[in-house]
């Protein structure tokens, strides 16, 4: 489709949207004509009216640092512009894009942006505040067309019984990381990563046997990663780190022994972990970049860290399932839109997070653009589209691929299912980072009692947030 059509369709689009974006809308000086309807439209159902000029601030602009990012989003602003003559969008940039702190005064201050960056586990924080308005009657297959083909699991991280407060920008499925050419060496398929903890197992003995410092599987113990990793790979066996109230630990659970009976085996029995623990980010990846490492749990946008930072090559690594296949711990960030903006802001937010963030072949999906660029295009990343849209995002990032998209299609294969991180995250984590570091550096330790102590530890803090 050339650009022409493509600007037709997007027109015909955000006119069923509700945003009227004629030739009607502009005077002959080429300004918003604002003689009438300067109130705007009143609710989710009423049109934004063509003389309705409309400002919105919105966070997240990438940094001067990134100056193929920066431009691109100048670009997009402009081309936007182009289809919402009458929608003026302020950007602030910043990186990263929240500060847990900041973020908190921002909300307790009521400074946030009119729509405003967000991490998935974020929204009941912002709701605990009285922060974000409710979209759920604005957003519809006109205002997001591929809306039907998002992903469940992250709506759902955006919705609070049963209303939704934002929409999706970037998202993440863990999965196993693995290095293809320790694999090859260890006389391995690349091209077929394990996807149970025994197939793990086997495979770790295979590649720790070349010797020479590499260890076959590692994983983090510190900095509350430990327990972020004890929670994917309790996800993948079907396991919850809390009750579906969050108010109780669940995790002290047939799975939740094998999480850690597993590591203990690979480091113990098998000698496939290496002596060197309580690592932490970026520790593995700098591991695995170094051949030093055959498998671990990750994101895929560990790869671009390995690559771009670590001198690492895209080549060199594959990704499967997150192993057990049950779920896999989802993450991501988010717009959400803050409380008091008027319809027509919420309106027009909708309109500029569907032109940027998710429409495919625009925006951060514009992967002709991203090559010529010199970023990256393949990473199995952001993955929360499904059925049609996620048909055509593959096939286009297949056509402007600079990255080995196949070695990825293990993972893309699996449509393991999303579950979001615990309420509470954090302070979780830094309990089971106890349990996980135990494992792995104490040849007498003891899973049974460990995972008791951490369920009594977490059901104190949780009680104490209640």
């Amino acid at each position: 489709m050339n650009r022409d059509r493509l600007i037709r369709r997007s027109v015909a689009l955000a006119a069923a949207a509700g945003l009227a974006l004629t030739a009607a809308a502009c005077s002959s000086s080429g300004t918003a004509d604002t003689s009438a309807a300067k109130g705007g439209s009143s609710d989710a159902a009423a049109p934004l009216g063509p003389a309705t000029k409309v400002t919105i601030s919105i966070d997240c602009q990438p940094p001067v640092t990134k100056a193929a990012e920066r431009k691109q989003w100048a670009d997009d602003v402009a081309a936007f512009n182009k289809l919402y003559p009458n929608v003026t969008v302020n950007a602030k940039d910043g990186f990263p894009c929240e500060e847990p702190a900041a973020f908190t005064a921002q909300l307790k201050g009521k400074t946030q942006t009119d729509v405003f960056y967000s991490y998935f586990t974020d929204l009941n924080q912002v709701l605990d505040a009285d922060g974000a308005e409710d979209i759920t009657a604005y957003v519809n297959e006109k205002s997001v067309p591929a809306l039907a083909d998002i992903d469940p699991s992250v709506l759902a991280t955006l919705k609070s019984d049963g209303k939704l407060y934002g929409l999706p920008y970037s998202n993440y499925k863990m999965g196993l990381l693995y290095n293809r050419k320790l694999f090859t060496q260890a006389g391995l398929d690349p091209d077929k990563p394990p996807t149970s903890w025994e197939e793990i197992r086997e495979d770790a003995k295979k590649i720790a046997a070349l010797g020479n410092g590499v260890n076959g599987y590692g994983d983090y113990s510190a900095t509350n990663q430990g327990g972020w990793h004890y929670t994917a790979e309790l996800y993948g066996l079907g396991g919850s780190m809390t009750d579906q109230d969050g108010k109780k630990a669940a995790f002290n659970t047939p799975e939740g022994k094998k999480v850690l009976q597993n590591l203990y085996d690979m480091r113990w029995t098998d000698n496939s972990m290496g002596a060197t623990q309580g690592l932490k980010w970026p520790d593995l990846m700098t591991q695995m970049s170094t051949d030093k490492l055959g498998m671990y749990v990750g994101a895929p946008d560990d790869i671009t860290y390995m690559v771009q930072t670590l001198k690492g090559n895209y080549a060199d690594y594959g990704m499967g399932p997150m192993p057990g296949g049950r779920s896999a711990l989802l993450g991501g960030n988010d717009y959400l839109f803050k409380k008091g903006s008027t319809p027509d802001q919420i309106k027009a937010g909708i309109a500029w997070i569907n032109f940027k963030f998710l429409t495919i072949g625009k925006g951060q999906f514009d992967y002709a653009r991203n090559k010529t660029a010199g970023l990256p295009v393949g990473l199995p990343q952001p993955f929360f589209f499904t059925g049609a849209s996620l048909a055509a995002d593959n096939k286009a990032k297949a056509a402007d691929a600079t990255v080995p998209v196949q070695n990825y299609a293990p993972y893309l294969a699996a449509s393991v299912p999303g579950k979001t991180e615990p309420a509470n995250a954090q302070q979780i984590y830094k309990v089971l980072d106890n349990a996980v570091s135990a494992v792995l550096t104490d040849r007498n330790a003891n899973v049974d009692k460990l995972l008791s102590d951490a369920e009594n530890q977490v059901n104190q803090v949780l009680a104490s947030l209640q």
